[in-house]
């Protein structure tokens, strides 16, 4: 850069590294070029006109070619002018879609939740329309957790079950995780009315799991020998109350999770005693990475709404 032209680019701020034209200036021509007006691309750029016509005296300076011409009163190109400016406006375009893309990202109202399926359907999905009313601008992506393979899960945010330890993550307990023993209205129907633990023990038992939490349940009841010591196992929460739901037995069941099958009459609770087998459902949120605005807000309400359930 010659001596002059490199100080004025320097008192208006640019760069001097080698070949790195003033860009403030340049960023004056391509609004002067794209607008065909001083004035207008003063007001763009939020400076007076005379200040813009500064800059393009420091660009032409300093490419010591003219790239205007004035024709009367209006301000024109010179074929220059022209050349130069199809060279770099591909070079604003592309900032200016880099620059809009970020904006976008960092002003996202957008929030990836994932959840256990159970909780879904029984518990999240069911007060989802609460949080959507309250907060209509907040885009909800609600994606499976899969508990066995925690460490492939990359959302924003998931709720968890297990004992609250997860490398990474910052958790807190959103709900218990203790069962009580359900069957179907239609299965108390075939089987008759089921009055004390005993009765229970003689009928068809689901497992979600693990078959030990009725053992464990059946003991704090008294009931040490049960006589029923099979019945079919089921992976997850989801396929137990499946089973449920089709008459096969009764269940062991965390209540929140199934209320609303509770509320319309469909399933039973059969005793108020509940079991717990030290795991619990968790909202966990990412250590390494800071929640958005809209993620907050979600958290916010997950919270409160867990609160309710005392």
């Amino acid at each position: 850069m010659r001596k002059t032209e490199q100080s004025e680019a320097l008192a208006a701020g640019e760069s001097s590294l080698p070949n790195d034209p003033p860009l403030r200036a340049v960023r004056a021509f391509e609004a002067i070029a794209r607008h065909g007006s001083v004035t207008a691309a003063a007001q763009e750029l939020a400076i007076s006109p005379s200040a813009v016509s500064h800059q393009l005296r420091v660009l032409e300076s300093y490419l010591q070619v003219p790239l205007t011409s004035r024709q009367g009163r209006r301000l024109v190109l010179s074929p220059e002018g022209r050349d130069y400016y199809r060279s770099i406006r591909s070079a604003f375009s592309v900032l200016r879609r880099a620059t809009e893309h970020l904006l976008d990202q960092s002003h996202s109202r957008q929030v990836t939740i994932s959840l256990i399926p159970l909780f879904g359907m029984g518990w999240f999905i069911p007060r989802l329309p609460r949080f959507m009313r309250a907060n209509s601008q907040t885009e909800i992506n609600v994606l499976y957790a899969n508990h066995r393979n925690y460490l492939s899960d990359a959302s924003d945010m998931s709720i968890r079950f297990g004992k609250g330890q997860w490398t990474g993550y910052q958790t807190e307990k959103l709900i218990s995780g203790r069962m009580a023993p359900v069957c179907s209205r239609a299965f108390l129907r075939l089987h008759g009315h089921i009055d004390t633990p005993q009765q229970l023990a003689q009928m068809p038992l689901l497992h979600d799991e693990e078959r030990s939490t009725w053992t464990q349940w059946f003991e704090q009841q008294g009931v040490r020998k049960p006589l029923r010591h099979g019945g079919p196992m089921f992976e997850d929460g989801l396929l137990t109350l499946a089973a449920v739901q089709a008459g096969m037995g009764c269940a062991l069941m965390r209540e929140p999770l199934i209320a609303p099958y509770l509320q319309s009459g469909e399933l039973v609770k059969i005793f108020n005693e509940t079991v717990d087998d030290g795991r619990d459902y968790y909202l966990c949120v990412r250590s390494d990475s800071e929640m958005s605005e809209a993620g907050r807000l979600l958290q916010r309400w997950l919270r409160e709404e867990a609160a309710q359930e005392g």
